[in-house]
């Protein structure tokens, strides 16, 4: 059984097929990345993808399709990706078990890469 870098929850996949409809241009889905940004040390990057770079890592799940930049997949790997609004805000959220911090205000996250060993063993006992 092949790894998922990430998973979509339903809202989030609602919202990535909500954008590819709603785009002017032909759109195949969402590029999620990683960069250095803010004072906790790095940001999510979210793009529209018109079409494959190469080298990507591919996720397909409910329907729709997010590629994930290779500098950010150590950082994604276990993440659910999600989609919520309040009366304040709305976006799409990331719940990342390798978060190790965050700001005050939100911006931005402490990522680890991700023990690369203790997923293949955990792998091995599936």
């Amino acid at each position: 059984m092949p790894f998922k870098i990430m998973s979509l929850s339903d809202a989030a996949a609602e919202r990535i097929r909500e954008i590819m409809e709603d785009s002017d241009e032909p759109v195949i889905g969402v590029r999620v990345g990683v960069k250095n940004a803010g004072c906790a040390g790095m940001a999510y990057t979210l793009n529209y993808l018109k079409e494959p770079v190469p080298g990507d890592d591919h996720v397909a799940e409910k329907g729709v399709d997010v590629y994930v930049e290779p500098k950010a997949t150590l950082f994604l790997l276990g993440t659910v990706m999600d989609y919520k609004e309040s009366k304040m805000s709305s976006g799409f959220t990331f719940d990342n078990p390798n978060k190790t911090g965050e700001c005050g205000c939100g911006e931005s996250v402490q990522l680890k890469p991700a023990d690369l060993k203790a997923l293949a063993e955990a792998r091995a006992h599936v």
